[in-house]
């Protein structure tokens, strides 16, 4: 097989074209393209990750890329790679590897020329695939039948690879669940029993790991899987609800709704707060991602109502007032999930919304006559209830006659 210039744009494209003259000049050959972007590109899938291997050094990687005067940043150097920008587009270039020890979590590799012996310390077979300038492919691992056939399938044996690299079993999963059809019996059980090795790894890649699995469009068959082999439980810090989690993914599917992450992490943890803020711990979340996480699965502030499916403007104006869109949206998708209704009336009300601003503040109180201090924030919340309960009608004079009234 060979992957046609003219069906396949990274081939051709100018960026592309100027990093791989730096590194492979005219029919060198010693640099080729791999992974991701030859994997997709056979399937017909997006490439949107451009990732070169070369039988160049690091150091004559940077030399090459500087001479060509094209910005190179050493990201990795220690372990061969270096990243090309070409017009803001980053290539991740690596040298070719041999693996010399390994312990689970981190590997002492030394350089070569020998593309099989790259081929074979890397993952997967379908990721261990090359593609020359020409488009033309080096395939030691049978990878492209893999491929084509959407196999996800260890080089070599399993049990070695996991024992390599603890962190491919979730890699296994995840691949699964974007370019897989079926998963491999031999790599599935390998991972079951190396499963409890998971433990170990840092918590920051293990996230990184599960939040690209769940962003998968039907990650459901996958996660199924992981969850009767008990591959999550060392990681895991709560009982899986995968029910919710498959509910909220049949939703997104036949509504057309782009994947979330978050939600979806929320639902297999239950939808519950206690669970996700123990998941936000283990997993070393961003305060921007637990704040979500826990807005959307603790108990609504009394004042903002009940948030579910089929509200009505005036409540779910008030919801959104209080809680904002993000939260509502994410609220009404677990509540649609958990069987409480359909959602797409109040999602749609949510997209559009623009929280109004309340007419008064404290100082046009003072100016009307009122004196400073506790109760003038208590007389201002009164009117900013008085406000929303009107459906956001009410006018500044008509708070402020409000005001004189209750001062009076």
């Amino acid at each position: 097989m060979k992957l046609d210039p003219d069906q396949h744009a990274f081939l051709r494209d100018p960026a592309t074209v100027a990093v791989m003259d730096a590194l492979s000049p005219g029919n060198a050959d010693t640099a080729r393209f791999v992974g991701g972007c030859v994997r997709n590109a056979i399937q017909g899938e997006p490439v949107e990750d451009v990732d070169i291997a070369t039988q160049a050094t690091p150091d004559e990687t940077l030399a090459a890329l500087q001479a060509a005067g094209i910005r190179a940043i050493p990201t990795g150097i220690e372990h061969g790679t270096i990243t090309a920008v070409v017009n803001g587009a980053p290539f991740e270039i690596t040298s070719l590897r041999k693996d010399v020890t390994t312990d689970g979590r981190r590997a002492v590799v030394a350089f070569t020329t020998d593309w099989r012996l790259d081929a074979a310390r890397r993952d997967f077979r379908l990721n261990a695939i090359y593609a020359r300038r020409d488009g033309s492919l080096f395939d030691p691992w049978n990878g492209v039948e893999d491929a084509q056939a959407r196999r996800v399938v260890f080089i070599g044996d399993p049990d070695q690879r996991l024992a390599e690299d603890v962190l491919r079993i979730l890699r296994f999963y995840r691949f699964n669940a974007w370019y897989g059809s079926a998963l491999n019996d031999a790599g599935h059980d390998a991972c079951i029993r190396a499963a409890a090795k998971l433990a170990g790894l840092a918590r920051e890649r293990v996230w990184k790991e599960l939040k690209k699995l769940l962003a998968a469009p039907d990650p459901g068959a996958v996660a199924k899987a992981m969850h009767l082999g008990h591959v999550l439980q060392p990681v895991w810090p709560e009982p899986l609800d995968l029910n919710l989690l498959l509910s909220i993914i049949n939703a997104d599917r036949g509504k057309g709704r782009v994947p979330d992450t978050l939600l979806r992490a929320a639902a297999l943890c239950g939808g519950e707060g206690d669970a996700v803020r123990s998941l936000c711990d283990q997993m070393k979340a961003s305060n921007a991602e637990a704040g979500r996480l826990v807005a959307m699965c603790d108990p609504a502030p009394e004042r903002a109502g009940d948030v579910r499916p089929g509200l009505d403007g005036k409540a779910l104006s008030r919801a959104l007032y209080v809680l904002g869109r993000q939260t509502v949206s994410d609220r009404l998708r677990l509540a649609e999930a958990q069987g409480e209704g359909d959602a797409d009336a109040g999602l749609r009300t949510a997209a559009a919304w623009r929280a109004p601003d309340l007419p008064i503040n404290g100082r046009d109180l003072i100016q009307a006559g009122l004196k400073t201090g506790p109760h003038l924030g208590a007389v201002l919340s009164q009117l900013e209830e008085a406000w929303i309960d009107s459906d956001f009608t009410l006018d500044r004079q008509a708070l402020l006659a409000m005001a004189s009234e209750g001062r009076g």
